[in-house]
Parts: C-alpha cells; structure tokens; sequence
C-alpha cells in the first residue's frame, strides 16, 4: 500500500540535500547559468557525500539508499539549480543504475566505485539525429569482428559528454531484427574513436553541458556488453522509466523554487499602499501554484514507492513526468509575472527557472510520448 509515511533516514537525507543545495549549490547559481560554467567543484563535494552514488550497493562504493531517498534529494537540488539536478539524475538513474542492474559483476567492480564516488562521471548515449523520440531506429552500427565489437555512428544531446569518463552507449547490431538488435555497451576514454562535436548552445540547463558524440570505428572488448545481445532496447527503456521519475522531480524541485521565490518577493513588494499578496489576482496565482506543486510531488512519490518496492511503474512515471513538467512550465512563468519586471532580470533567478523548466517537458521522453506510453498501457490491462 502506497504511504508517504517517511523513516528516519530518508528524512535525514531531504535535510542533507536542502542544506547542501542551499549552501553549496544555490550561491552561485547565477554565475554558473550566466557564464555556463560546468559544476566541477559541486559534483566533487557531491561525490564525497555520497549524492553521486545513492543508488549503489554498498559493496560497490555506493550509499545503497532507496529510491525514495534519492528523490527526496534530487527535488532539493533542483530547487537550487536544475543544472546540478540533471548531471545527478543522469549519473543515478541512468549510468549507474544500468551497470548495476545489467552489468555484470567485472563490470559493476570495474566501474561502480569510481562513478558512486564522484571521480568518473557517466553519459547515456541512446538519442541520435533520426532517433529521438522513435529510440528504435538507431542508426549507430554495432559489429563483431574478431571477438570484439566495432561502434560507428552519431549520438546527440548528450549531456555531460566531453566530461564524462564513462558512456553507455546502444548500437544496432542487426538491422533486420529491428530493435531487436540493438544492444547495450560500456564505453570508456580510454577507447580511441570517441569524439565530440561542439557545446549546444542552449535556451536553459547551461551549466550542465551537452554535446553531439562521434564513433568513429571504437573498438570495445566482448566484456563490455551490458546484458545479451539484443537486449539493449529493453534496458534503455527500464532505465527511462526510472529516469522519468527522476526527471519528473527535477521539475517539482524547479517549480517549487520558483514558487518560493514568487510568495516571498509577493510578501515585500507593495503596490496601490499594500502588499501584492493581499490583491485577490496574486491570491489565485499562488494558490493555483501551491496546489498543482502538491499534485505533482505526490505523482512523482508515488512513482518512486512504486520503483522502490519493484512494483511495476511504467504509466505511473510516465504520468508524474508529465504532470510535473506541465506544473513546472506553468508555476515558473506565474513566477515571473508576479515579480513584474524584475522576475525579466537574472537577479531574481526565476527568469533561469523558467528557462530551465522548459526542457522537462522534452527530454528523456516528450510530453507527447507520456501521452502515448500512458495510454497504452490502460489500453492494455483493461483488454
């Protein structure tokens, strides 16, 4: 039975992560977003409290907490600085959670340690120019020679790329078995043939850097296969469904901030001799606000206890990543316009908050694909 009854610990780690974010992350916010400035020293301190390998067991450097715990911690992030949250989200849900869940034990020994810690950041490498939101037609080839495989293609809006250590990377292997040829493999820099093409310039999210990635003949050891072969799809769309979760509590986080913000600056700005928050219009602006951020923690708390308990949670993370988003596009532009002018300035910081929440509604599945993915699946278990 689905409960919000947090224990100690995951409380304990909501107050690590607000202090932490508050103290370490959020003072220099502003001048990261302006001079998109990559996060080097944060993730650092990040790594040695353990934020960068919260799922990890133990055994493997980890924190080994549950998913609920690293929710609770990432919304506290993202309330200070989305960017911060999405080099999180990716190193958590994504990279470590496939070595982990898929990987074998060499691999998990071979690279779990260094990521849980901090010093080896990972990218997930699934999109390319003609496969973004259709992930099954990937054009990056796959091909076994010689007892070791040979990756070629194009990867794009890879976040962290040129940073990271480790890729984990989906390549087509046979064409003609369709996604059922697409696998799975670890990448890493010491394999030559990997390269990147320039920093996107970006609307938003600017301290969290993101590049194309070339393959250009990259020789990888069998042993670096991450689950069978043609099992690359499956594993891309279980690590999604966890990273939507994720993704969906970044965007609750940057809501919340922006919120915040809004109800403090609608408290000391006074207009017509009182107040803004006594005038009726700001009133619903910042009920309307509160509500929709408390609609949408409680999707994405649902989604976590779900994942948490190894309950299936397909259509639940796929409807708190769209609600969440929506909320966080709407919540962040009220933001704005209840701060008038100044909310149209970067000293306020809502103005990055919006700019940020935008590409919640895009990556790591679009609006328009929830739709399709929740759907189905009432579709489905009513036949």
């Amino acid at each position: 039975m689905f409960s919000l009854n947090f224990d100690d610990t995951q409380l304990e780690i909501q107050k690590l992560a607000r202090e932490f974010a508050q103290n370490e992350i959020a003072p220099t916010a502003i001048e990261r977003d302006a001079k998109a400035e990559f996060p080097s020293d944060i993730l650092k301190k990040m790594g040695e409290l353990g934020f960068l390998g919260m799922l990890v067991d133990p055994d493997y450097g980890g924190t080994g907490l549950d998913y609920l715990s690293y929710i609770l911690a990432l919304e506290e992030f993202a309330k200070a600085d989305a960017s911060v949250t999405t080099i999180t989200s990716v190193q958590n849900s994504l990279v470590n959670w496939i070595i982990e869940s898929h990987g074998t034990e060499e691999q998990k020994q071979k690279y779990l340690p260094k990521l849980a810690s901090g010093e080896w950041l990972g990218a997930y490498c699934l999109s390319e120019p003609e496969a973004g939101s259709d992930a099954r037609q990937q054009s990056t080839t796959a091909t076994l020679k010689d007892g070791k495989w040979y990756i070629n293609g194009i990867k794009n809006w890879i976040s962290t790329a040129k940073q990271a250590d480790v890729f984990i990377v989906f390549a087509q292997s046979d064409p003609e078995l369709k996604h059922k040829g697409i696998c799975c493999f670890i990448l890493d820099t010491t394999m030559s043939g990997i390269g990147f093409g320039a920093k996107e310039e970006k609307m938003g999210l600017k301290s969290s850097h993101t590049f194309s990635l070339t393959l250009d003949n990259v020789e990888v050891p069998k042993e670096n296969t991450v689950g069978s072969v043609g099992e690359g799809f499956y594993i891309a769309m279980r690590g999604l469904t966890g990273g939507r979760i994720g993704i969906a509590a970044q965007a609750v986080g940057i809501a919340e901030g922006a919120f915040q913000k809004a109800l403090r600056y609608s408290t000391e700005r006074k207009t017509m001799g009182t107040p803004i928050c006594d005038h009726q219009m700001i009133q619903q602006k910042l009920a309307q606000m509160s509500m929709k951020i408390s609609a949408a923690r409680l999707l994405v708390h649902k989604a976590a206890w779900l994942k948490a308990n190894n309950i299936d949670c397909n259509r639940e993370s796929s409807e708190a990543k769209l609600y969440a988003s929506t909320i966080a596009n709407e919540v962040t532009k009220e933001a704005v316009q209840i701060h008038g002018g100044y909310g149209y300035v970067q000293e306020y910081e809502v103005e990055r908050m919006m700019r940020d929440a935008k590409v919640t509604e895009i990556y790591e599945g679009t609006s328009e694909i929830q739709h399709i993915v929740i759907a189905r699946d009432l579709v489905k278990k009513l036949v």
